[in-house]
């Protein structure tokens, strides 16, 4: 297909930075090349941020990036620089920060105007094609006749970006209570939407890790009430829109408050985390609906994000192709009446009761996004149906809608490979084999962690971020080694296999001398190897994905008990003390701090198994939900600290321990969980 225009990012290979790969605008990739032909032009730049499925980045693009009139003044008087916010967190969380200095909000798509050594001086998010223009030809004209009054702007603002995610070090004694813990819940407990589940709030996003700490925390102190917010969340998730009920997996967030309508786009982080949340959930409730979800949500990993070398790609694309061949968001996905009438014949009053083919279920034009809102068992009773009848017509419904569905237009995907998403992948995949047992979530967990170490990591020690094309790239972030550390440690609890443990302490002794600030004891997100850039973050508040320091301070305590290593407990005791002055003001950005707080607040065991049987008391003591405690083990003889001296020939016994202070040996599962209760 000849194209009319064509521009640097031809060259690159996300599939975001391709998206823009022909417009009119001389679009160049961050490098240096291209900041140093700023600096030599004395140009102002536009660093332009998104990500391949976001829809208003898309929505941008047609109506100005793709305009010949706002191509001739970008090309004129800017070096306009793209940047895909997955393959490059660091430049996305710098000028996001700006423009939530600037403006007070912030989002994608990010469009900032920086003068030429890249300090940032405007932006926002998305613009219509005047206001752009407009704003474009303002700025240039301040920077011909008065470019001082800029530079002094840019001043302040340096200053303004670099005082936030500043972490100081509490030199106060590090006391963690119970009774902290409790006072925060209550009040984030204001904020709870107990009649449809998540925060009272639209948009409604799903925030899995602020559910697995509530779980937790509910569970360990007996709180049936906070227990039934959280089941009622993670039941109206699974009935609403944004859970994808015909080929499953979730998308981003609802626009409103039932989490019906989402933004459509499906993000691997997201998926892999509910996967985990829902695992967990099971093991409590043994409710069949969150085995259904993680069961789906796994098949549309599988089907849909999976390459043939086992990695995981990173999302599907909120927007695609309708009967008239224009892209519309949520095209693949929803249904009109004139639809399904025919194709579902007899069963359309039965379908359109569970789904809500009517007012509840309607979303716009003549559109609906498939909304449950009644449970099986009032369904079949409705419609005179047994479970067994109504499950098997569950089952036809979903394969005709499916295939039906098929014929549509597919979402774009973004077929690059994100080590950090891939390793939430595996703890996703691994979390389910911990609790279904089913041998094919755990290959998939070791076929991707191999592909980590085989294609990712560097004979240094070092992690790439991207894969893509057979091209591993970009140094890693402090997210890739946290995550990848995490993941393997819960591949080792599950296998035993030490390499995936050894490989993991390995990988947090690189991220002590490559990312570790000796001054506050927090780790900055960026490796001391990378160009600097206005700012060098420390991401600690906990988002969609918890930060990167929240789960390294709880790989740390981990390993720490692991190899015994009293360096990486204190460390791991000071980066939770550091952010303890801010986690009662704002609950929900500290949840996988307040669940590592939890296993200072309760009791922490460590569970040695040794023996033959090893594997088989593993299976059966994950069969029971105990937070507070890690695995260990060996068929034999073992050095670790934790295993020392424990193996007795032709016994297997199980030893449950407080540092590193043990009960007597039992042989029994049992026995060992009532020694964990009691």
């Amino acid at each position: 297909m000849a194209h009319k225009y064509t521009n640097q990012l031809i060259n690159e290979t996300s599939p975001y930075l391709l998206q823009h790969a022909h417009n009119p605008i001389h679009w160049k990739p961050w490098n240096k090349k291209t900041l140093a032909e700023a600096k030599a032009q004395n140009k102002l730049i536009i660093i332009s941020v998104g990500y391949a499925a976001c829809h208003w980045c898309h929505v941008m693009e047609h109506e100005s990036f793709e305009d010949s009139l706002v191509a001739q003044t970008m090309n004129s008087n800017y070096i306009s620089v793209k940047v895909d916010r997955e393959e490059r967190p660091d430049i996305d969380q710098v000028y996001m920060n700006a423009v939530q200095l600037m403006t007070g909000r912030g989002g994608w798509p990010l469009n900032v105007i920086a003068l030429p050594d890249g300090r940032p001086i405007w932006g926002g998010t998305y613009f219509k094609k005047e206001q752009w223009i407009n704003a474009l030809e303002q700025i240039s004209k301040i920077f011909k006749e008065s470019p001082k009054k800029l530079y002094q702007y840019a001043d302040k603002l340096e200053q303004g970006i670099k005082s936030l995610d500043v972490v100081t070090l509490n030199k106060d004694e590090a006391i963690f209570e119970n009774e902290f813990i409790d006072k925060t819940v209550k009040k984030w407990s204001r904020q709870f939407d107990i009649r449809e589940g998540g925060m009272n709030r639209s948009p409604k996003f799903m925030m899995p890790n602020n559910y697995h700490f509530l779980l937790r925390y509910a569970y360990q102190n007996n709180d049936e009430k906070l227990q039934d917010y959280v089941n009622l969340t993670l039941t109206k998730m699974a009935y609403g829109g944004i859970f994808d009920q015909i080929g499953g997996g979730f998308s981003r967030y609802s626009i409103d408050s039932k989490w019906h309508v989402p933004h459509f786009e499906k993000m691997l982080y997201d998926n892999a985390q509910l996967v985990s949340l829902y695992s967990d959930a099971y093991v409590i409730t043994k409710n069949k609906l969150y085995k259904d979800i993680v069961y789906e949500t796994l098949e549309f990993v599988e089907r849909e994000l999976t390459d043939k070398e086992g990695a995981f790609y990173s999302s599907l694309d909120a927007d695609s192709n309708n009967a008239l061949g224009e892209l519309e968001e949520g095209a693949f996905y929803v249904w009109t009446k004139e639809e399904l009438k025919p194709l579902l014949g007899n069963d359309y009053n039965a379908f359109s009761d569970y789904y809500n083919i009517n007012n509840y279920g309607f979303w716009e034009r003549k559109n609906y996004v498939l909304i449950r809102k009644d449970s099986d068992e009032d369904i079949a009773e409705k419609h005179k149906l047994s479970n067994e009848e109504l499950y098997k017509k569950l089952n036809e419904w979903k394969s005709l809608l499916f295939l039906e569905r098929e014929k549509r237009n597919r979402p774009r995907l973004d077929d690059k490979i994100l080590t950090s998403w891939n390793a939430l992948m595996i703890k996703g995949y691994v979390d389910a084999y911990r609790v279904f047992e089913e041998p094919k979530f755990l290959a998939s967990a070791i076929k991707n962690a191999e592909f980590i170490l085989d294609k990712q990591l560097d004979t240094n020690g070092r992690l790439n971020h991207s894969y893509k094309e057979g091209k591993s790239t970009i140094n890693g972030y402090l997210e890739d080694y946290a995550t990848t550390i995490d993941a393997f440690i819960t591949l080792y609890e599950n296998t035993l296999e030490e390499k995936w443990l050894h490989t993991a302490r390995d990988l947090t002794n690189y991220t002590f001398n490559h990312f570790f600030d000796d001054q506050n004891k927090m780790f900055y997100f960026t490796s001391n190897e990378d160009p600097s850039l206005v700012t060098r973050n420390i991401e600690y508040r906990d988002n969609v994905i918890p930060a990167s320091n929240s789960i390294m301070a709880k790989n740390l305590f981990k390993l720490s008990h692991y190899f015994d290593n009293e360096a990486y407990l204190k460390t791991a005791t000071t980066m939770l003390n550091n952010v303890k002055p801010e986690i009662e003001s704002y609950p929900s950005s500290y949840s996988n701090w307040l669940d590592l707080m939890l296993n200072f607040t309760n009791k922490y065991y460590e569970v040695a198994i040794v023996g033959k049987d090893v594997i088989e008391k593993i299976k059966d003591l994950n069969k029971t939900y105990i937070p507070n405690k890690l695995i260990i083990g060996s068929q034999s003889e073992n050095d670790l600290p934790l295993l020392k001296n424990k193996f007795v020939e032709n016994k297997t016994y199980i030893y449950v321990c407080v540092n590193k202070s043990c009960k007597l040996p039992v042989t029994q599962v049992n026995d060992a969980i009532k020694q964990i209760k009691n």
